[in-house]
C-alpha cells in the first residue's frame, strides 16, 4: 500500500512537471520573435555570372482561399486529420505511432504534423541527431504560437515537394494539369495530395497506376474522415497530365540544381536556423553554354535506348562543376547518378596506376610482356584476367602502349609489381574518398566508385597536380548580402609536375593511329571528330562503360549503363564516347586549344610505339617523354618478375 502512495505520488509530480515544462515552453515560444514564413523558403540558385538558374520565391505563393477546397481536405486527411485541433504535435498519434513500430521493430509508422513538416521545408538541415529534433521541435512550437492555422496550412501547401522540381502547390498544378490551384477537380487533388509522401515513387508522367493507388487511400481517408460522401467511381477514367505533352523536354539541368542543394545540405558554415536571413542567394560555377552542349549530345544519343548516363563536367583550376548530368530525363527519373550512384570504373583507374608507376621508378617505355597470364596470389588464389576480346601482343609492349592500348595484363603485372598500396596512396593524394581494398583487379576498376568523388582524383591531373575538390557552390549569401561561406581553394601540389605531364602526355596516345597493332587506341573511334589536344581514357566493364578526359581548359567525365546493371553492348561504349566529343568540342570551339607547360626537365625521344625500340617504321613512332637523365631506363621482364 505505502509502495502504491509512492508511485501515485510520483506520478503527480511527473505529470504537473510535465505539464509546467510543457507550459514554459509554449510561453518561451510564444515570446520569440516570429518566424518568416516566406523568406527562408525564398532561395535563388546563380551562375557563374550571378544569373539566377532556378527560384523558389514569393513569386509562386497562392493564398489558401485560392486553394480548391477538395485538396485542402486531401491534405489535412492523409497527412494529419488533427490539424486544426492540436498544438503542433499529435500526441495520440504519437503514442500509437510508438506502439506499431515497437510491435513491428521497424518504423512502420510516423506521426509527424502538418506544422513539423512545415519547419522541415522551411530549414535546410535534414539530419536526424537529437539536437536537430529538438531543434525541429522548438520551431514547430514558435510556429504555432504566432501563427494562425490557416497560416501554417498555406505555409505548408505552398513549399512542399510535388516532384519533377515543383515545390508548392502553384508550380505543381500548372505544371501537371495546366490549371490554378482553385480549379483543380477531385481526382486532381487526390492525386497531388499522395505525391508528397514519396515524389521519387509517386511521379505522375512515369508512375501513373502507382499514383493513383496512393490517391485512392487519400479518398478513403477523406471519407472516413467525413470529408468525402463517396470514393467509388473514382478514377474510372485517366486523369489528363498536361506535362506528358513534354516528354522531349528532359529538365537534365535540375540535376545541376538538386545537387547543389544536397552540397549546400553538407556545408557546416551555413546555420541551421535561417529564420532572419530573408532567404539565400546560391552562387555556383554554372556555365550555361556548357550545360547546353551536355544536354544537347545527351538527348541525341540516348533518346531511343534505355540506356542510362551520368556526367560531369569542370574547371581543372578550380574544381568548380560548370555541367551535371544526372540521367538522361529528370521528368522521367530523379535519381541523380552523378552524386549517388557507385559504378565499376574498369580501366579509367589505370591512370592512377601508372602515376603510382612513374613515381617508383618506370618509364614511358618500361616493358612487360603482353600474353594469356595467370597470377598466383595469395592464400592459394589465382587470377586469370584477360584483355579486350582476348587480344595479345605475346611480346614486350611500353607503358606507352599499355595506356593507349588499355593492356589488362600489364596493368596488373605493374600492380602486383609495385604493391596494390602504391596506387591506393595515390588515389587518396588525388582525393578520392572510397576507401579501397589493396586487390590485383584493382588496376581494372573493378571497385565502385561514385562520379563525383572519382573526378577529385581526375582534376589532380587535369590541373596539373594540385589538389582539387569537386563542388558546385563558390559563395552563399542571405538575403541581406551578408556571405555565410565561401569556398576557399589551396593550390596544394600534391603530384610531381614531372611524372603528371609525362602521364597527361600518355594519355593523348588512346587516340594515336601509330599504337594500332594488336588491339585498336581504346579512344581512336573519335580521332576524327578532336581537333584539340586531350588526355583521355577509357573503362569498360560488363556493365559500364566510362570515358575521362580533360586539358587545361575542361575536364568531361562520362558514364553510360542500365540501372539494373545489365550488360552493356560495345555500341553503348561508342555512345558515351560521342557524348564525351560533341559536348568537350562545342564548347571549347571558340576557346584557345590550351595544353600543359612542359617541365624543364622533361625530355622527349622517338621511339617504336609498342616496344619503344629504334623504329623500322615510321607510321608506328610515337614520342617517349622522360625526366632527364632516365631515357636509357628500362626494366626488363625477366627483372619485373623476379
Amino acid at each position: 500500500m505505502k509502495i502504491l502512495k509512492i508511485a501515485i505520488k510520483i506520478t503527480i509530480f511527473s505529470s504537473i512537471s510535465l505539464f509546467f515544462i510543457i507550459m514554459g515552453l509554449y510561453l518561451y515560444a510564444y515570446i520569440s520573435p516570429s518566424i518568416d514564413l516566406k523568406s527562408p523558403n525564398n532561395i535563388q540558385i546563380l551562375d557563374k555570372d550571378n544569373k539566377v538558374i532556378k527560384a523558389s520565391s514569393k513569386a509562386n505563393w497562392t493564398k489558401l482561399k485560392d486553394i480548391n477546397d477538395n485538396l485542402i481536405n486531401a491534405v489535412i486527411s492523409i497527412e494529419d486529420k488533427n490539424f486544426y485541433h492540436h498544438h503542433g504535435f499529435d500526441y495520440l498519434r504519437i503514442i500509437k505511432a510508438m506502439i506499431e513500430n515497437i510491435k513491428n521493430k521497424s518504423i512502420v509508422q510516423g506521426a509527424s504534423t502538418i506544422s513539423q513538416q512545415y519547419v522541415k521545408n522551411l530549414y535546410l538541415n535534414f539530419s536526424k541527431t537529437w539536437k536537430r529534433k529538438a531543434d525541429e521541435a522548438m520551431l514547430t512550437l514558435e510556429l504555432e504560437s504566432h501563427y494562425s492555422k490557416d497560416e501554417i496550412l498555406e505555409g505548408y501547401l505552398n513549399t512542399i515537394n510535388y516532384g519533377q522540381g515543383n515545390y508548392g502547390i502553384t508550380m505543381a498544378s500548372n505544371y501537371y494539369f495546366g490549371k490554378e490551384p482553385k480549379y483543380l477537380t477531385l481526382e486532381e487533388s487526390l492525386l497531388l495530395a499522395g505525391i508528397p509522401k514519396n515524389p521519387g515513387k509517386y511521379n505522375l508522367i512515369t508512375n501513373y497506376d502507382e499514383c493513383v493507388k496512393r490517391a485512392k487511400l487519400v479518398a478513403k481517408a477523406m471519407k472516413k474522415n467525413g470529408l468525402l460522401d463517396s470514393d467509388n467511381n473514382l478514377f474510372s477514367k485517366p486523369v489528363t497530365i498536361v506535362a506528358q505533352d513534354e516528354k522531349e523536354v528532359s529538365n537534365i539541368t535540375m540535376y545541376y540544381t538538386d545537387a547543389v542543394l544536397d552540397e549546400l545540405n553538407s556545408i557546416k558554415e551555413i546555420p541551421m536556423s535561417l529564420k532572419n536571413s530573408k532567404g539565400l542567394k546560391i552562387y555556383t560555377y554554372y556555365d550555361k553554354e556548357a550545360q547546353d552542349h551536355l544536354e544537347t549530345s545527351i538527348i541525341s544519343k540516348l533518346r531511343d535506348t534505355e540506356l542510362q548516363t551520368a556526367s560531369i563536367m569542370a574547371d581543372p583550376d578550380t574544381g568548380g562543376i560548370i555541367a551535371l548530368a544526372g540521367g538522361k530525363n529528370y521528368s522521367i527519373s530523379e535519381y541523380n547518378r552523378a552524386t549517388k550512384a557507385k559504378r565499376q570504373v574498369g580501366s579509367t583507374m589505370k591512370s592512377f596506376l601508372y602515376y603510382a608507376a612513374l613515381e617508383n621508378n618506370f618509364v614511358s617505355s618500361s616493358t612487360f610482356t603482353s600474353e594469356k597470364t595467370t597470377f598466383n596470389l595469395a592464400n592459394n588464389k589465382v587470377y586469370s584476367p584477360k584483355n579486350y576480346n582476348d587480344n595479345y601482343a605475346n611480346g614486350s609492349i611500353t607503358m606507352a602502349a599499355a595506356i593507349a592500348l588499355s593492356d589488362n595484363i600489364y596493368a596488373v603485372k605493374t600492380n602486383l609489381f609495385l604493391g596494390p598500396e602504391k596506387m591506393i596512396e595515390v588515389t587518396e593524394r588525388c582525393g578520392i574518398k572510397e576507401k579501397l581494398e589493396p586487390i590485383a583487379s584493382l588496376a581494372l576498376g573493378t571497385i565502385e566508385l561514385n562520379m563525383k568523388d572519382y573526378l577529385n582524383g581526375y582534376l589532380a591531373f587535369a590541373s596539373g597536380g594540385y589538389k582539387r575538390n569537386a563542388h558546385l557552390i563558390r559563395k552563399v549569401e542571405d538575403g541581406d548580402g551578408n556571405v555565410l561561406y565561401s569556398y576557399q581553394n589551396h593550390d596544394e601540389l600534391i603530384l610531381n609536375p614531372n611524372y603528371t605531364y609525362i602521364l597527361n602526355e600518355m594519355l593523348t596516345n588512346t587516340y594515336n593511329e601509330a599504337f594500332k597493332s594488336y588491339a585498336i587506341p581504346s579512344a581512336l573511334s573519335i580521332k576524327n571528330k578532336i581537333s584539340k589536344k586531350y588526355a583521355i581514357k577509357t573503362g569498360t566493364t560488363n556493365t559500364d562503360y566510362w570515358i575521362s578526359g580533360y586539358n587545361p581548359n575542361a575536364i568531361l567525365m562520362v558514364w553510360t549503363g542500365y540501372d539494373d546493371n545489365r550488360n552493356v553492348s560495345n555500341n553503348d561504349s561508342n555512345i558515351a564516347k560521342d557524348i564525351w566529343v560533341i559536348t568537350m568540342e562545342n564548347y571549347l570551339k571558340d576557346k584557345k586549344n590550351k595544353w600543359y607547360d612542359k617541365p624543364n626537365n622533361v625530355v622527349a625521344t622517338l621511339g617504336d610505339s609498342i616496344t619503344g625500340k629504334d623504329i623500322t617504321d615510321k607510321s608506328k613512332s610515337a614520342l617517349y617523354y622522360y625526366v632527364k637523365g632516365t631515357e636509357s631506363m628500362t626494366f626488363q621482364e625477366q627483372k619485373k618478375d623476379s
